[in-house]
């Protein structure tokens, strides 16, 4: 059990992982549990959410637990100038763990520093994505049946997608082929392709999103280009719509292929994709559900039995 707080995914072990997402297949087979009645959780989005704040706050009541927190951080002492840590730590005071979203990177792993508490990142500005990671891990194994020796396309914003750089670390333990597709303003940083050398990860970078490239790969995952963390909008406009997915670039892919996004979209997969039985993104979310009760109970040392 991983027993504390979720900040980051390179804390994970692969036995950790593997782990996680066997009891998310338990939850997903019966996700109303009452192990934890009696708890509260905190969720303080200090940042916009809706798939990942809502799938927590319903994790939390399907386990039977309470939910306190905020969704606008402006309605909070924090806009009064309230620092972080005071605010996690008069937090403690109520809740039996506390999950957090932050647009700053590093907020989450400093939270979990200054309380007793368990943390669980619920995504770190353009840092850290875990729980995201452990339900694409769970998509993956589910599609594919496994988590050895995938061929992964990433496309869009690689730069500040958290969630991407996320799914490098930990999909490393399973040795993955990636292919980097992006234009030049948002490349995959140079400390992830760092990380991929040093575990001898394999792969390739493309400026061009081609059906050849879909042709070799198992799984296809897109992203959004986030407006929210330009600081220039001139160049926001001129990358948001380089890279779209229409259902025909899909015809001569592999039967295997799975189409994932964390959402949400805006142009990147266009409509005609949705009907495709290859689209998985509506069920990708919905795993989050399974794999968001699987993380509560790990970090707060929660045993699945036969019982419960």
């Amino acid at each position: 059990m991983l027993k504390k707080s979720l900040v980051s995914i390179d804390q994970c072990t692969k036995d950790d992982i593997l782990r996680i997402i066997s009891n998310a297949k338990k939850f997903e087979e019966n996700p109303n549990r009452s192990l934890l009645e009696g708890k509260v959780a905190a969720t303080l989005f200090f940042e916009p959410s809706t798939r990942t704040r809502l799938s927590f706050e319903t994790a939390v009541n399907r386990l039977g637990g309470r939910v306190v927190g905020f969704q606008d951080a402006s309605t909070t002492s924090s806009s009064k100038g309230e620092t972080l840590k005071d605010t996690i730590r008069m937090v403690s005071n109520y809740a039996d763990i506390i999950i957090m979203r932050h647009y700053l990177e590093g907020a989450a792993r400093y939270a979990s520093e200054v309380t007793d508490i368990p943390i669980v990142n619920a995504g770190d500005g353009a840092n850290q994505h875990p729980s995201q990671t452990l339900l694409d891990l769970f998509s993956i194994k589910k599609t594919q049946g496994t988590l050895d020796n995938l061929t992964i396309t990433v496309v869009g914003d690689l730069k500040y997608g958290r969630t991407v750089h996320s799914l490098i670390v930990g999909m490393s333990h399973f040795n993955p082929k990636f292919h980097f597709i992006a234009p030049d303003e948002l490349k995959m940083p140079d400390e992830q392709k760092r990380f991929c050398k040093l575990h001898n990860i394999e792969f390739h970078e493309h400026a061009v999103f081609s059906e050849d490239i879909i042709t070799q790969t198992d799984i296809l995952y897109m992203t959004r280009v986030q407006k929210e963390r330009f600081t220039d909008l001139v160049e926001y406009e001129r990358v948001k719509n380089v890279y779209i997915l229409h259902n025909k670039m899909l015809e001569k892919s592999r039967p295997n292929l799975r189409v994932l996004h964390p959402l949400p979209r805006v142009n990147e997969i266009a409509y005609d994709v949705d009907d495709n039985p290859k689209a998985y993104y509506i069920q990708q979310a919905r795993n989050g559900l399974f794999t968001r009760e699987a993380i509560l109970c790990d970090v707060l040392g929660i045993e699945l039995s036969i019982k419960n």
